[in-house]
């Protein structure tokens, strides 16, 4: 089910953005899943759904915000590690 929020915002900052309500409800939904994507509460593909891009793009622009996709804690190593070790009983090396 699709919720509706509607946010108070003086037209004084909708023209110093240069931006119409539409387009700045954009900005403050991408900024929103961006921050939320970055504490950890939604994963890129529930904030890329929401912004209605595909998730590559979310993550591209969740990079130029400054998010970081590993914490580089032992949890991250273990969890990528166990994925490559999967991935590499399921698909022989490339031979050269």
């Amino acid at each position: 089910m699709k919720q509706t929020i509607e946010i108070d915002c003086p037209p004084e900052i909708l023209m110093g953005l240069h931006l119409d309500a539409q387009r700045f409800g954009d900005l403050i939904k991408l900024q929103s899943a961006t921050v939320l994507f970055k504490e950890g509460k939604l994963s890129s593909g529930m904030a890329a759904r929401w912004c209605g891009l595909p998730r590559i793009h979310f993550l591209m622009q969740a990079m130029q915000s400054g998010a970081s996709f590993l914490d580089n804690s032992e949890d991250d190593f273990a969890r990528e590690t166990a994925l490559l070790r999967l991935f590499s009983q399921i698909r022989p090396p490339l031979s050269l």
